[in-house]
């Protein structure tokens, strides 16, 4: 009898023991769910205030992202409350970037704007960010994740503006090159509005469109320097950014070739100066306004946690045409 009490005891025991831990994971499970509710709900309130906002940017040296964070900090100050900005740099490096998006959204950062260095290879710390509740914006580059919007300049218009001013200057007829870039979103758009206003044009032909100038100075002058060796003649170069434009630029003046013109994209500083450079051959940019995409994202993340969602989570910021002729009335970045 002693025996049975004890086995009958035991197993009492084990049942108790074994209906607890059930109550205790489901406790536990509600707990979970319940602050992410509370952590969604928050951060998506008529109540709620922006705080903070991180800013993921592919490289601070460079100008565009130095504009970006001046941008958001700018109109973090026109909101008001004391909205703490942190920007940082990955210097175009995934697993950095990575990192630091995984720091905000550990940091309960209210809104996370991110300038992507990889459209896809980004797309599992931004789910795992929005899932933990951030708001988060793309700017500038698309990303293959679904963000709250994605803001960026009209790369279409860009390349169509600039080709347009190519085919105006050389009157409809001569001999075009384009410095292609990194395999980019962005670069593709403007490499397409490009051709897209020379196709009117059918005496215009496009001699060279598949060399890469992966969008730095230094791959400008490289590229440049081999297609002034291979074309005896050329009557205009359009670059798909401005850096790779002031490369071409100095690649013309090594080979002291100035029968042809040279149209960027940016509108940075670098091409302003190159411009106003009498003795260079670059004549125009499609100046982008990165300040004002910053401004923009920084407005629309402050509507959105306060429940006010955009007409349109992709919005496109038009750029101007910066020439010679008009360069002394451009503001600049």
């Amino acid at each position: 009898m002693k025996r049975i009490s004890l086995i009958i005891g035991i197993l009492g025991f084990a049942v108790v023991g074994c209906t607890n831990g059930v109550k205790n994971d489901t406790a536990a499970t509600n707990s979970n769910n319940k602050a992410t509710n509370i952590s969604a709900e928050s951060l998506t309130s008529p109540n709620k205030k922006l705080q903070t906002i991180g800013v993921a940017l592919g490289d601070l040296g460079n100008p565009f992202y130095n504009a970006v964070q001046k941008g958001a900090e700018t109109e973090a100050q026109k909101i008001g409350g004391n909205i703490r900005v942190n920007a940082v740099s990955s210097a175009f490096d995934l697993n950095q970037q990575t990192n630091q998006i995984e720091n905000f959204t550990a940091a309960n950062t209210d809104l996370i704007i991110l300038s992507a260095v990889d459209k896809k290879g980004v797309k599992p710390v931004i789910d795992q960010a929005r899932l933990a509740g951030r708001v988060v914006i793309a700017l500038d580059s698309a990303v293959d994740a679904d963000v709250d919007a994605m803001i960026s300049s009209n790369n279409t218009q860009a390349g169509e503006v600039a080709c347009q001013y190519i085919a105006d200057r050389i009157k409809g007829q001569g001999s075009v090159v384009i410095l292609n870039g990194t395999p980019m979103d962005s670069i593709n758009q403007r490499v397409s509005g490009c051709e897209k206003s020379l196709s009117k044009y059918p005496n215009i032909k496009l001699i060279s469109k598949e060399q890469n100038a992966e969008g730095t100075r230094d791959g400008g002058l490289r590229v440049m320097s081999d297609l002034l060796t291979t074309f005896p003649k050329i009557d205009a170069v359009f670059a798909t950014n401005d850096q790779s434009g002031v490369g071409a630029d100095l690649a013309a003046k090594q080979a002291r070739r100035k029968e042809f013109f040279i149209v960027g994209v940016d509108g940075s500083p670098d091409a302003t100066k190159a411009m106003e450079d009498k003795d260079g051959v670059f004549a125009a940019t499609a100046a982008q306004n990165p300040a004002g995409m910053a401004q923009k994202a920084v407005q629309i993340g402050n509507d959105i946690i306060q429940g006010k969602k955009p007409e349109s989570p992709n919005i496109l910021i038009p750029v101007n045409l910066v020439t010679r002729e008009n360069l002394s009335s451009y503001q600049g970045w």
